[in-house]
This record gives structure tokens, C-alpha cells and sequence, in this order.
């Protein structure tokens, strides 16, 4: 165990990955990684879940705050980012811990990045202009045929995905799922893949409302009310699809009111939940742990504080672009 790399904890929104790695902090030698793809963006702070001034001077964060709203960032940029994360890290004597639930930014990290079919502008256009004729959800709903597992992955309502899933179809008539299984890992690294998998969703759907009730009261629609005023916003559409940003902007723009706002973006929050999930139980690489169970969460912080302190960790040389082990 104590030449591994990094560990990777995931899990779906509001299953307390955070709260259980501040606590590792306390106990172990260790630095987080952020998985996550809006916390990548500066100022969406509340509706990312970012953690805050106090918490990032306790314990050192990466990956957080690293672009302006308006600015694209891939999966590949993410692995090259990592990459970098982990040699930094380790040459400090810590243990780097990667915590999100962005699961294509994990699976790229771990799995490698699938050689794709180039980006094709004549399919792009007729399905741009099919979406404006049926809208979204409905092509989502012709994706879901074709390819079901990307389907479940991907929101009704997350235009790039469906897109470029339904694009990679028509281009090589096999499902981009297809493609997705067959990558090459890209890295010399080994992880340790942990996931938070709660047996109880009543409780998990009830900790989504609670905290998206709590990022209300602490000034989320504020937050997005800043983010539209800026004079990029057009170029912003990446980060305001996120969850929350997308149903408040929604009301901002006058689509409805208030209280159906948050009834969308709760709704929004637990269909994200459903999508990581889906992704976790799809991948074996994955040990599944009970976030809500008390003894659980210790045997897990006990069992990785003792792993992060072990003799020789850090000493194995990094080896990039090579193949990835998984533990």
C-alpha cells in the first residue's frame, strides 16, 4: 500500500466527502486535490461547495480557482493538472488525496481518455439546429436509444454532452460510450480508488435539500446574480450550467419564480447524485464505503491515516504517460 501515488475518494454530492477528508487532515500528512468541475471557476464559491478561506489555510487545496467562468476546462486538462498536483505533493513528503465527484474527471485520471472521433462542424450544425427545432431534452431522448449508458450519464439538459455524445454516434456509428470503454490509461501512477456509497438515498436526498437550502441562506442567488452581470456572461455557458447556477439563473431571467427555482435545482442536485452513482457501480477499479455509518467513516480515516504515515511512502519515482495501476 505505501507506494501508491494518491488516493482518490469520490462519492455523489452531499455524502460528506469534504468533512471526511478535513478530518484525515487532522491525522495524517496529507494535501487535497479538488475533483470537481466548477469549483475549477472563480466565484462560483456557494453553489460549488468550495471550501472556505479557513479551511483551504488549514489544510492546502489544489485545483480550485484555477479559471475565469468564461474559460474552458477539459478532462485532459484535468489529468495534466493532476499529474502535476501529485509530483508537487509528494515532493513535499504528503500524500495527495483527490476528493470530488466529478467521475469523468476521475475516470480520466485513472482510466485514460478515449481517442475520440474529431469534432465533425457539419454534424455539429444539424444537430444544433435539430435542438433548436425539438430542444434538448428530446435529443437526449433519441441519445438514450442509441446508447443508454451515456445517456444515464449525461443531464437532459447538459447541451455539449449530448452533442458530442450524439456526434461520435453518427461519425463512427458506435456509442461514445463504446469508445469510453476502450481507453488506454495514460499515467505510471497507482491509486487508491474509494468511493462513498450511501444504502439509504432517503437520507442522501435529504442531506441535497438541507444543503441546498443552507447555500440559499448563505447568499447563492447573490452569487449568481453577480456572475450574470458580467460582460462575458455569454461566454460563461460552461460554468452556469452547473447544478444550482443554471435553475437560479432560470429565475433571474424571469422563467419562474423563486420557490420553483430551488425545487429545480434540488431536483437537479439529486439527479446529479443518480449519475454519479451510476458511474461508481460501473467501475470495479471502485471500493464502496457507507458514508453514514459512524464506524465506518473511522475504520476508513483510521485505515488511511495509517497508510499516508507508512515508511517509504513518497520515495517511488513518478513515471509519466506510461500505464496506470489501480490497488
Amino acid at each position: 500500500m505505501n507506494d501508491i501515488d494518491a488516493i482518490l475518494l469520490a462519492g455523489p454530492t452531499a455524502s460528506g466527502k469534504t468533512d471526511l477528508v478535513i478530518t484525515l487532515a487532522e491525522r495524517a500528512p496529507i494535501e487535497i486535490v479538488s475533483v470537481d468541475s466548477t469549483q475549477v471557476y472563480r466565484g462560483l464559491d456557494i453553489g460549488s461547495a468550495k471550501p472556505d478561506a479557513a479551511t483551504r489555510s488549514r489544510v492546502p487545496h489544489h485545483l480550485i480557482d484555477i479559471r475565469e467562468p468564461c474559460e474552458p476546462y477539459s478532462a485532459g486538462e484535468f489529468v495534466n493538472d493532476a499529474i502535476a498536483a501529485i509530483g508537487d505533493i509528494r515532493a513535499r513528503g504528503r500524500m495527495p488525496v483527490f476528493v470530488g465527484g466529478t467521475m469523468l474527471y476521475f475516470n480520466a485520471l485513472v482510466h485514460g481518455i478515449a481517442p475520440l472521433p474529431a469534432a465533425d462542424p457539419a454534424i455539429r450544425r444539424r444537430i444544433d439546429e435539430r435542438a433548436r427545432a425539438i430542444g434538448w431534452p428530446a435529443l437526449h431522448a433519441e441519445l438514450a436509444k442509441v446508447d443508454p449508458a451515456a445517456a444515464a450519464r449525461v443531464h437532459p439538459n447538459d447541451p455539449q454532452r449530448i452533442q458530442r455524445a450524439l456526434e461520435v454516434h453518427e461519425a463512427s456509428g458506435r456509442p461514445i460510450s463504446d469508445w469510453q470503454r476502450h481507453t488506454t490509461p495514460t499515467t505510471g501512477l497507482r491509486f487508491r480508488c474509494d468511493a462513498l456509497v450511501p444504502t439509504d438515498r432517503t437520507i442522501l436526498h435529504d442531506r441535497i435539500q438541507q444543503r441546498f437550502l443552507k447555500m440559499m441562506s448563505a447568499g447563492f442567488l447573490t452569487e449568481v446574480e453577480k456572475l450574470r452581470a458580467r460582460p462575458d456572461i455569454d461566454d460563461c455557458r460552461g460554468a452556469m450550467r452547473s447544478v444550482g447556477y443554471r435553475q437560479l439563473s432560470g429565475h433571474l431571467a424571469g422563467e419562474y419564480d423563486l420557490q420553483e427555482a430551488i425545487r429545480r435545482g434540488t431536483a437537479a442536485a439529486r439527479q446529479l447524485a443518480r449519475r454519479q452513482l451510476t458511474w461508481i457501480r460501473a467501475d470495479a477499479s471502485w471500493r464502496l464505503w457507507e458514508p453514514f455509518d459512524h464506524e465506518t467513516r473511522e475504520r476508513w480515516i483510521a485505515e488511511t491515516a495509517t497508510m499516508c504515515r507508512a515508511p517509504g511512502r513518497g520515495t517511488r519515482p513518478m513515471v509519466a504517460w506510461s500505464t496506470v495501476g489501480v490497488i
